[in-house]
């Protein structure tokens, strides 16, 4: 439980939130004059299923923030303003919005994306190039590498802190002989191989780990061949509708073993939702467990996500799971910079003042508790205590758990 006092508790009035700087500054001349703190953030809002609804819930908990940021009195005294771009999910969308933003004269003094991995492997560059203060919930193998990416941020964990997780947990479950089935993505792979690293550290055994096509209907092979090595709980990767092909497979296969998924499960909408659109309540999800934020789960005496659920609530309906509000913590991590740095316009400074474990720790964070940034890696690090194990529930604004769903 976390209880913690703070001037963003403010109620939040439905506001749009527009790009109004001044055409042609400069984000010092901005910060001299008193000027707006420029967020631009992209998502895929039009995209299909999934993808849409956590972009939505992404942009959302971005704006709330910023809302509650701006009555507290803005990141050191500028209001922030907010640019939202529709990006489809798709990378070059994305990389040509942010061009046009820089070229535009009004260059973000922060950039903030909603995923997937691929748009954060495409503005990453051009980020660094142009020095720009970026907060990120896709991470990659490098996203969290200061050496490459001095100015980047992942607040979403990254697969090889999700696997150390899912790891412990196994073990304090007793489990063996234990395997792991992911998608062909960029993060599934790299959670795949990170899942195996982290049973064998652990003392787990396991019996290897299955990669799937996201494009295949079908994972029968990939099950069965686990099956046959004698796998006795199954770690899981999925998002979307490849979750619901994977689930189908095991039903054919009628094997009925402890499955535990990652967050891709959790921010997957089909285990909230009753048949037929949904798998909730169904033989197919009575052994399932998902690794989660605890601020996706509903706790009554959690004063801090109850703020931000009330937050976002009041900008808009939360379309999908929390797992996806990693954005609302972006600011709040700017200002507690900004206030140590003595300025929001240099982003060195910010950047520098992010990786003291004292300007972490006076963030007025929700989405997580606790980040660790430091110098050697930009990964968020909050620790086992963050995170809990949940069985799938229906959503009520976006957690799980809550007995008013």
């Amino acid at each position: 439980m976390r209880i913690r006092s703070s001037a963003l508790t403010a109620a939040l009035a439905v506001t749009a939130l527009a790009l109004t700087g001044c055409s042609g500054a400069d984000a010092d001349d901005a910060d001299a004059a008193g000027g707006p703190y420029r967020v631009l953030v992209t998502g895929g809002i039009s995209g299909q299923g999934a993808l849409a609804a956590n972009a939505q819930t992404s942009v959302l908990a971005a704006k709330a923030s910023a809302e509650a940021v701006n009555r507290a009195g803005g990141v050191g005294g500028r209001q922030v303003e907010i640019t939202v771009v529709d990006d489809a999910g798709d990378a070059t969308t994305a990389v040509s919005e942010l061009r046009e933003a820089i070229a535009s004269g009004k260059k973000p003094d922060l950039f903030l994306n909603s995923g997937p991995s691929t748009i954060t492997t495409a503005t990453l560059p051009i980020l660094a190039q142009n020095k720009i203060l970026s907060f990120n919930i896709g991470p990659t193998e490098d996203s969290a590498n200061p050496e490459k990416y001095p100015l980047n941020f992942d607040l979403a964990s990254g697969p090889a802190e999700n696997a150390e997780t899912i790891a412990r947990y196994i073990k304090g479950k007793g489990y063996q002989s234990v395997g792991v089935i992911h998608g062909s993505s960029a993060y599934g792979e790299v959670f795949g191989q990170a899942m195996e690293d982290a049973l064998s550290g652990e003392g787990v055994s396991s019996t290897g780990s299955e990669e799937y096509d996201t494009a295949a209907l079908d994972m029968t092979a990939q099950l069965q061949s686990l099956k046959n090595r004698g796998t006795q709980a199954l770690v899981v990767d999925a998002y979307g509708a490849p979750l619901g092909y994977l689930l189908a497979s095991l039903q054919r296969l009628d094997w009925n073993i402890p499955l535990v998924g990652n967050t891709s499960v959790a921010g997957t909408s089909l285990v909230s939702k009753a048949a037929p659109e949904g798998v909730l309540g169904t033989p197919a999800t009575a052994n399932l467990v998902m690794h989660v934020l605890s601020s996706t789960v509903y706790d009554a005496d959690d004063s801090a996500v109850n703020t931000m659920v009330d937050n976002m609530k009041a900008m808009g309906d939360i379309p999908s799971t929390l797992i996806l509000a990693d954005n609302y913590d972006a600011l709040p991590l700017v200002v507690a910079a900004a206030n140590k740095a003595g300025s929001s316009s240099d982003p060195e400074a910010l950047a520098d003042a992010l990786e003291n474990q004292e300007v972490l720790d006076s963030a007025e964070t929700a989405f997580s508790p606790s980040y660790h940034f430091s110098a050697d890696s930009h990964a968020s690090k909050p620790g086992d205590e963050a995170y809990t194990f949940v069985p799938p529930s229906p959503l009520l604004n976006g957690q799980y758990g809550n007995p008013s769903a």
